[in-house]
């Protein structure tokens, strides 16, 4: 799940996922299956099932769902070999996409990808056509409401954060993926508390489109994360006002 364009269009989309819950947790648990096969059942030496079991938490998934997730992982159980591919392609008004995705059947994903892009003005390009304007980083959202922008700025920077964004109502702490761990505990034990978490793709630059145009991306955008293979989906677009 990720961040595009303001706050508030990304935490709909979110509440939206939310809604679909059993697939949530299914991909989640893909995710924990995975990291748990590649770097062992132990979090605290393992930062991909760390974040995974994160992930986890924040949409409440049972803990008997993380250990049988992770078990199946360490103990070969799970007979899908699943392979982490970045697709990329184009959205309506030429709005740059990427995914990630954990598949066992990289033919399968192609196809289902090309499918939703082009059944809705989009079309699936070749690698490396639009990854270039996507930057790896840790993201910790804070709500303006429960921290002075003097203080959290501090902390941030102290707890080895790269900076802080303000954004609509809220305060976005931006750190490199092999830090956001660390600033995100020093925060949490700071006292600071987290609308989300996670390391995501963040556009270097972005394309303003208008509220009708915005519905018929925000359309495709849910096609492709509905797919059970697609673990993200990424944008660049910006609504105007």
């Amino acid at each position: 799940m990720s961040g595009h364009s303001k706050w508030k269009t990304i935490k709909n989309r979110k509440a939206a996922q939310d809604n679909k819950r059993g697939q949530v947790f299914t991909k989640i648990a893909r995710q924990i299956t995975v990291a748990a096969k590649e770097g062992g059942a132990d979090p605290d030496s393992n930062v991909k099932l760390r974040i995974a079991i994160d992930n986890a938490k924040a949409v409440n998934m049972p803990n008997d769902n993380v250990e049988r997730a992770i078990s199946k992982g360490i103990g070969g159980l799970d007979g899908n070999n699943y392979e982490e591919i970045v697709y990329e392609g184009y959205g309506p008004n030429g709005v740059a996409i990427l995914l990630e995705a954990l598949t066992d059947n990289r033919n399968r994903t192609a196809s289902e990808l090309r499918h939703s892009f082009s059944k809705n003005g989009g079309n699936l390009g070749e690698s490396g056509c639009v990854a270039w304007i996507f930057e790896k980083k840790g993201l910790l959202v804070v709500d303006k409401e429960i921290v002075n922008e003097e203080e959290l700025m501090l902390a941030a920077i102290e707890a080895g954060a790269e900076d802080v964004e303000i954004e609509d109502e809220v305060f976005k702490v931006l750190t490199d993926p092999s830090s956001f761990l660390v600033v995100k505990k020093s925060l949490t034990d700071s006292g600071i508390s987290f609308l989300a978490t996670e390391v995501t793709m963040i556009p270097q630059n972005t394309v303003t489109v208008t509220p009708m145009e915005s519905n018929r991306l925000e359309k495709l955008v849910d096609i492709l994360e509905e797919l059970d293979d697609i673990q993200a989906v990424y944008c660049n677009f910006e609504v105007s006002e």
